[in-house]
This record gives C-alpha cells, sequence and structure tokens, in this order.
C-alpha cells in the first residue's frame, strides 16, 4: 500500500511539474507576443512621430486648385516625403495672407499676389515659396436667372460680391469697375456657399463662385453666368495667387517647406495624370465624378497650376502701386528676398 502510494505520489508530482512547466510555456509564449505586439506598437509610433508636421491655412474648401494639399495628403503623397499636414479653411485669401503673416500656421495657400507685395513692402515677414494660381478662369460671376443684368457692364448700381478684402475676388471686382466704368458697390460675401446663399434671397445682386460649386446651379437654370475672371484684361496671363509662409518659419526649418513643395508639385502631376484623383476629388467636394472632371478639364488648365513660375511681375507691381497696395516699386534684391521658390530636383 505504501509502495503503491510513493508510485501515486510520483506520479502526482510529474503531472504537477508538467502542468507547471506547460504553464511556464504557454506564459513565455503570451509574453513574447505581448512583447511582439508593444514592439510593433512602438515602431508605429516612431514611424508616425517621424512624420514632420505643417499647418495649412487654405482659402476655400473644395475648389479644385485649394484641394491639392487635401489630395495629396489622401493619396499618401505627403506622407511619402515625411510630412503630415493639418489643414485648415479661411473665407479667403485675406484672411489666409493674415494667418501666414502673424506666425500661426506653416503655409497659406491662396492669397492675392498685390496682397503679398503689399504685406511684404510695409515690412510683414512673409515669403513666396510657390504659385497657386496663373490667369483667372476658374472664377466666375452670376446673377439669379431672373435678373435683368446680361453681362458685368451692364451693372449700375448693384451689389456685386467678392470673398474677402485683399483676396483675388476682391482685386478682380475692382478691375471691373475701373475697366467697364460702373457704378457698382462691391460686398464681401465670404465663401461660394454663403455667395449663393445671398444671392437666391434677394441680398445681394451679383454672386461669385469657382467649381465645382454653382455647376448644378448652372445646369438646372437656377442661375446665370455675366463675366469670367478673365475678362478682367489687366489680369490674363498674370499669376494671381500665391503659396506663402512665415520668413522666421521659413528659415528655421527650410527642409520641410522644400519637402511641401516636392509633394506638391508630385500631387498636381497625380492630380492631372492618374483617373483615381476624380474619385477622390469628388467624394471630397460632394460632387459626381463628372462634374469633378469638368471642374478640372473646363476651367483648370494644368498650366495654370504650375507653382514653379510667378508671371506678370513687371505689371502687377506697377498695378499694385496704383491700387494703393505698394508705396514703391520693389527692386530686385527685394524681390529675390520675398519669392524663394525650392527649385525643382
Amino acid at each position: 500500500m505504501t509502495k503503491l502510494r510513493n508510485e501515486n505520489e510520483g506520479r502526482g508530482s510529474k503531472r504537477i511539474m508538467a502542468c507547471r512547466i506547460f504553464s511556464a510555456a504557454r506564459s513565455a509564449r503570451a509574453w513574447a507576443a505581448l512583447a511582439l505586439a508593444f514592439g510593433a506598437s512602438l515602431a508605429s509610433i516612431s514611424a508616425a512621430s517621424a512624420q514632420d508636421q505643417l499647418t495649412l491655412a487654405v482659402g476655400q474648401r473644395g475648389n479644385w486648385d485649394t484641394s491639392i494639399a487635401e489630395l495629396g495628403q489622401r493619396s499618401g503623397i505627403f506622407s511619402k516625403h515625411d510630412l503630415e499636414l493639418e489643414i485648415l479653411y479661411t473665407q479667403g485669401g485675406g484672411e489666409t495672407l493674415q494667418t501666414a503673416i502673424s506666425g500661426a500656421i506653416d503655409v497659406g495657400v491662396g492669397p492675392s499676389t498685390m496682397a503679398v507685395l503689399g504685406a511684404y513692402g510695409r515690412g510683414a515677414p512673409v515669403r513666396v515659396i510657390g504659385a497657386e494660381a496663373t490667369g483667372a478662369s476658374d472664377l466666375f460671376w452670376y446673377v439669379r436667372s431672373d435678373s435683368s443684368l446680361q453681362s458685368i457692364s451692364d451693372i449700375d448700381g448693384e451689389t456685386i460680391s467678392y470673398s474677402t478684402t485683399g483676396a483675388s475676388t476682391h482685386e478682380i471686382v475692382k478691375a471691373f469697375m475701373d475697366q467697364y466704368g460702373i457704378p457698382a458697390r462691391p460686398t464681401p460675401t465670404g465663401s461660394p456657399p454663403s455667395s449663393l446663399t445671398q444671392v437666391m434671397s434677394g441680398l445681394i445682386d451679383v454672386g461669385w463662385s469657382a467649381p465645382p460649386f454653382g455647376l448644378e446651379q448652372l445646369d438646372r437654370g437656377d442661375i446665370r453666368i455675366i463675366g469670367s475672371g478673365n475678362d478682367a484684361e489687366r489680369f490674363v496671363g498674370q499669376t494671381v495667387r500665391l503659396l506663402v509662409v512665415n520668413a522666421r518659419r521659413l528659415n528655421a526649418d527650410r527642409d520641410k517647406f522644400v519637402r511641401f513643395m516636392r509633394a506638391y508639385r508630385e500631387t498636381i502631376d497625380w492630380m492631372y495624370d492618374d483617373p483615381a484623383a476624380m474619385a477622390h476629388f469628388a467624394e471630397f467636394a460632394n460632387v459626381s465624378e463628372d462634374i469633378a472632371r469638368r471642374t478640372r478639364d473646363d476651367f483648370f488648365p494644368r498650366e495654370a497650376l504650375n507653382p514653379d513660375q510667378i508671371l506678370g511681375l513687371d505689371d502687377i507691381i506697377p498695378l499694385a502701386i496704383e491700387l494703393r497696395y505698394l508705396n514703391a516699386p520693389l527692386d530686385n534684391d527685394q524681390l529675390d528676398e520675398l519669392i524663394q521658390i525650392p527649385p525643382r530636383d
């Protein structure tokens, strides 16, 4: 009996030892799996932290040209250049320029060329790293379908809208008034949706817009176009909007802005070369792909978004003086300081 009990106890001890070994092995595997997961998590956090942050202020959400940063981020192009963008939208170029000058953001997308020249001339710490748009074929002015106005030149005391003071839409409205000699009443209305609401409610006579916004209303016959930005002769072929940064930020971390421009250029190429870009833009702007394609093909020729050339400065600077943006011409040294577009690789 004693012998049997000893044998059973021995077998029990072996079972207990085996269970302990199995439990230890299982525990080791669990710890190894946990360590692996933790390591992967750390690697992910490390990869995320390797992305440099840039904050952008963009005039007008949902336009084709102002969607470059958004689409580049969605497609992974900016991430490929180790950049993560925080994109904030303003009511227009005037607001965008002020946020860049203050240093509250890294890149301002879309302030008008004359407003930037004027700010620099007054000593503001602003620098240009690229052209945002050349020409004004993307902008149009419209009336309700029941309006008696047939063209911009018919305006006689009516209200005509622009986005914000100092924006390219504001300068084009002033150009209309000078060119046609019309006694219009310029009125800031903010974004295209806000402008449309005020036109349809009768608060404003002539609204402004930029595709894709307004195309569906045009197709339904709710509104009629009576003029485009290119009808303002002084702006034809000129760079009307810019990409700007705060001078101190540019000097402190130039490499980030060089990489930003690389990704920006690459995104433009992708937007015109890859059909998948249409789906991304249509989703972002909440329009059909047909409207998205019409926006690009009918209103935004590829060369209009070339960020590497600022055209028409010889004409823009005298005009800026005439319109009191500048008190005196900028010399070559000043222009070299102001315009610092990173070269293509």
